[in-house]
């Protein structure tokens, strides 16, 4: 029975500390997601990426994440391999310097951070200090879940059972090599494994050099999680992530074989036997690093050999082009055709978020073959709009439950608020790019910045539009529609400030007060179709109001008095 409450609480244990890492890692990208574009592809050095790819790391708490950034910029073009190698080789070595900082004892932390956060979140209304609180609580979370971990292993520690298996561990290098790869994979965090076996040397439950063994194997296996979470993206996205799990697991090999037949003393080390894990961690990813970037370059024609890009052939194959997901033989099953035409609807959301992406990026160079592909592109949504309409007015409407003529009705609503989403991308915004040009305009660097904020931001909303239309789920809906108040604020902040240029007499601002107005103006109204699909939900759920006016005119105007 002993062991059983042992696994038991050791299992709960872990499973706090995995979700107080991904809470923490949530408030995070929610608060400040749509500033990572910008900061990945301001990269152009390696050293430079280097840094980047480190604070984004301690920032998101996960080199994995960092590693899918990555992947993904470098589908787009946006990021090139040796800058790709550079950010994620930096942000192995932020995820060791953060093991560090929430290796600290700060028990008495805890119940402030409970206390902060825990108001910040449910009394705060504001996306940042609401995130701000989900941070704080997340960090409080995982400082509880190492005195789990440390309560749980204490009452066994000095049983015949645990010292059996860190003995082993100790003399069999290799299997703890493997336990700690397979450790810091099925976690899908290596910072959550890393912790665990620090934790575990401190109180002595397991000696340093399987506390060595494991920490290696945990830098493999954290170089295996983005091979497996890219693995269904384009070629060029997975070349990064191989190029690291390859310099990463060569290393970490030659490492715990020049451990093992050191056979050096630990017991005599200058620091505690968890301090000295995460030194170890935090050298071997620093060295990697510093022995790696000089190679960057050169990794590139080898690693590109191993993931050719496709051919003209394979490009040009039919089954790779986008076609209508309307499934004709389902339009008698109401769930079938439903699930039919979310698929359609995605793919409208997908040519969306390609038509707008690249907006912005007119403003500042000029592309005449981007902006004819965008206005092609709304070509190809209104089609697929048109497609809905057909395939909604041949559903047996009549014979359906109220619920599923409700949600086609909302469905059918929704093409129509993607479409419209689709003209302001490629008739109003390419449009006013089009204008700056002609007169040759610039804007100030407070305005562009505002605008670039906006845009990234509403950019991370289709993402989470995306998720609402898949899972139906009512707290996604609930925060797409928060994000949408915040682009209205966003909005309203711009323009006083604008207004306020113009009274200051900033004469780039008087140039192109006009065109910052109308961006403004259409970067709302982009956001406001797509977040369109979050007020079915809600109304259905209880959640939102008939309407915000006072019904009551005379208690108006008592309380105006």
């Amino acid at each position: 029975m002993a062991i059983i409450g042992f696994l038991i609480s050791l299992t709960g244990a872990t499973m706090l500390l995995l979700f107080a890492v991904r809470m923490v890692r949530t408030g995070i990208e929610r608060s400040f997601g749509a500033s990572f574009k910008r900061l990945l592809t301001q990269s152009r050095n390696s050293p430079g990426a280097s840094a980047t790819g480190l604070l984004l790391a301690i920032i998101l708490q996960s080199s994995a994440a960092v590693a899918l950034l990555v992947s993904g910029f470098m589908a787009t073009g946006m990021i090139a391999f040796p800058t790709g190698l550079a950010i994620v080789l930096g942000g192995d070595l932020g995820s060791a310097l953060i093991i560090q900082i929430l290796s600290f004892r700060m028990d008495w932390l805890v119940p402030l951070l409970l206390t902060i956060g825990g108001w910040l979140f449910v009394k705060t209304e504001q996306k940042k200090w609401r995130q701000t609180g989900r941070i704080l609580m997340g960090i409080a979370f995982i400082l509880i879940s190492l005195q789990f971990l440390r309560a749980a292993v204490e009452p066994i520690r000095d049983s015949a059972f645990l010292p059996a298996i860190a003995g082993y561990l100790a003399r069999d290098f290799v299997t703890a090599f493997i336990v700690g790869a397979t450790l810091a994979f099925v976690m899908h965090s290596s910072v959550a494994a890393i912790l665990m076996c620090v934790t575990l040397a401190q109180i002595g439950a397991i000696p340093v050099a399987a506390g060595m063994s494991l920490i290696l194997g945990a830098n493999l296996g954290s170089a295996v999680i983005p091979i497996w979470l890219t693995r269904g993206m384009p070629a060029v996205s997975r070349r990064v992530p191989y190029a690291n799990l390859l310099l990463r697991g060569t290393c970490a090999m030659v490492a715990l074989l020049a451990i093992d037949l050191l056979n050096l003393d630990w017991q005599f080390s200058f620091a505690g036997p968890g301090q000295l894990l995460i030194y170890v961690h935090i050298a071997f990813n620093l060295s990697l690093l510093l022995l790696s970037l000089p190679f960057c370059s050169r990794l590139a024609a080898p690693v590109e050999r191993m993931f050719p890009d496709k051919t003209v052939e394979q490009e040009s194959d039919p089954l790779e082009q986008f076609k209508s997901a309307l499934d004709e033989s389902s339009r008698d099953n109401p769930k079938l055709a439903i699930s039919s035409l979310k698929r359609e609807l995605l793919r409208m959301v997908e040519m969306v978020e390609r038509m707008f992406a690249p907006t912005l990026p007119l403003y500042e160079n000029p592309d005449p073959k981007m902006a004819k592909a965008v206005r092609e592109l709304d070509e190809s949504v209104n089609r697929a709009l048109e497609g809905v309409r057909l395939y909604v007015a041949s559903l047996p409407i009549t014979e359906m439950t109220k619920a599923d003529s409700k949600t086609v009705r909302g469905l059918m609503d929704y093409a129509i608020r993607l479409e419209s989403a689709g003209d302001v991308a490629s008739k109003t915004l390419t449009r006013l790019a089009e204008t700056m040009h002609k007169k040759n305009l610039k804007f100030t660097a407070d305005g562009w910045n505002e605008l670039v904020g906006m845009h990234e931001a509403i950019l991370v909303n289709l993402k989470m539009a995306c998720n609402v239309l898949i899972s139906d789920d009512l707290e996604s809906a609930r925060l797409l529609v928060m994000e949408k108040t915040e682009i209205k604020r966003r909005e309203r902040d711009s323009r006083k400030r604008h207004l306020k240029r113009l009274q200051d007499g900033e004469a780039r601002s008087f140039e192109t007060s006009n065109i910052h107005l109308e961006t403004l103006r259409a970067l709302r109204d982009f956001n406001s179709h797509i977040s369109a699909i979050a007020y079915p939900i809600l109304y259905e759920n209880g959640q939102l109001l008939e309407t915000r006016l006072i019904l009551d005119m005379n208690q108006g105007e008592t309380e105006r008095s």
